[in-house]
């Protein structure tokens, strides 16, 4: 087993951990200034870390070969690096460009979280580094600051033009407790969610279909939604009601109507589901879960073959409610079932993939987790 003083000829100064997330619902909200539900999971990316004196990242994954890759600070260039190293190089950049007076560091990186399953890998592994800089350097930043450095790291640094819902769901969801995030002022609420108090449990169905939010998909759909937002005179489509939709849509060009509906309907569905559960009522997810899947697959268009075989798959064979969640393209659906019928749900889903020729889905349970912290 490869160890910290193995690679690096000393001990780490500590342990921090990340969690990847589901998304409830509110998919593809969170660069439109709208409302967005997340979940922590289990999972988690590690961080062992220690500080170095000069500037000199090194960074090692259990994931990779036995290599360690050497990274100057001072000397990395626009587009550099590339592949997972990518990901704590910005995040010190961020930190750099911020004022912080930080130096390199040696990381070894370990992790459990799906990657391409849309369940947030890369803001894991991000908010890990992010949270050990923190504390290594002593620099006394909160929450959400630490979210806020972690989200320009992606998009100034690595090219993703990401919302701030991931890297807030990995720091700061709390256990039992699903996260509402207004993504306009930052504000958050923990809004409980016991599953197993209800009798009910949250599926996650990777399908193992990779996705690559980098590859110009993404951007393009949210350089979609604020042309519309400019072209109906809005600061961001959030401040579009539902009640003002079918008139709005009307100003706009064809192509951009499906965006519009999407955002301004799916911020309708995190007020209806956030509403369930201060009820108590986790049962009444599900049909919201599946209106949010139909609304990614028909108007939002990001979602593919295998996710809605999944979703359907899941819902005939007796889920409540099923959809895909993550930035689409691939990834993972979550589907909302009673304990009893979790093993049949999760049998119907992997025979519907074997009969289509699919590669098999993980399947998996996800409990609401906390968010990033250290552990050694």
């Amino acid at each position: 087993m490869t160890t910290f003083r193995t690679l690096f000829s000393a001990d780490p100064e500590g342990t921090w951990a990340a969690p990847g997330r589901v998304n409830l619902i509110g998919e593809h909200t969170d660069y439109n200034d709208g409302f967005v539900l997340p979940v922590a999971l289990p999972h988690t990316t590690r961080v062992q870390a220690r500080r170095r004196a000069d500037s000199l990242l090194r960074l090692h994954s259990t994931r990779g070969g036995d290599e360690i890759t050497t990274l100057d600070l001072d000397k990395l260039e626009p587009g550099s690096p590339t592949g997972w190293t990518a990901y704590p190089a910005a995040v010190v950049r961020a930190l750099r460009d911020a004022g912080h007076a930080v130096a390199g560091a040696d990381l070894l990186v370990d992790s459990d979280v799906p990657e391409g399953a849309g369940l947030s890998s890369s803001a894991a592994l991000q908010c890990a580094v992010v949270t050990a800089y923190n504390d290594l350097y002593h620099l006394g930043l909160d929450r959400m600051q630490l979210a806020l450095l972690a989200q320009r790291a992606e998009n100034a640094y690595v090219g993703v033009p990401c919302g701030i819902m991931d890297q807030t769901a990995s720091l700061c969801c709390r256990a039992g407790h699903a996260l509402l995030l207004d993504t306009r002022d930052l504000t958050t609420r923990q809004v409980p969610l016991d599953l197993e108090g209800a009798g009910l449990r949250l599926l996650v169905i990777d399908t193992r279909v990779k996705h690559d939010l980098a590859d110009g998909a993404y951007a393009k759909l949210r350089a979609g939604c604020e042309r519309a937002a400019e072209l109906l005179g809005l600061a961001a489509l959030r401040d579009l009601t539902a009640d003002a939709l079918p008139a709005a849509l009307d100003r706009l060009p064809a192509e951009l109507r499906p965006l519009v509906r999407h955002v301004v309907t799916e911020d309708d569905r995190v007020r209806q589901a956030t509403a369930l559960l201060d009820a108590g009522d986790l049962a009444g997810l599900g049909a919201v879960l599946t209106a949010g899947h139909a609304s990614l697959r028909d108007d939002y268009a990001v979602s593919c073959p295998e996710t809605d075989l999944a979703a359907d798959t899941a819902v005939a064979a007796g889920a409540l409610g099923a959809r895909m969640t993550g930035g689409g393209f691939g990834g993972s659906v979550i589907a909302l079932v009673q304990q009893d019928d979790a093993d049949r749900v999760t049998a119907a889903v992997t025979a519907a993939f074997a009969a289509a020729g699919h590669a098999p889905p993980r399947t998996f349970a996800a409990t609401p987790a906390d968010g990033a912290r250290r552990i050694a």
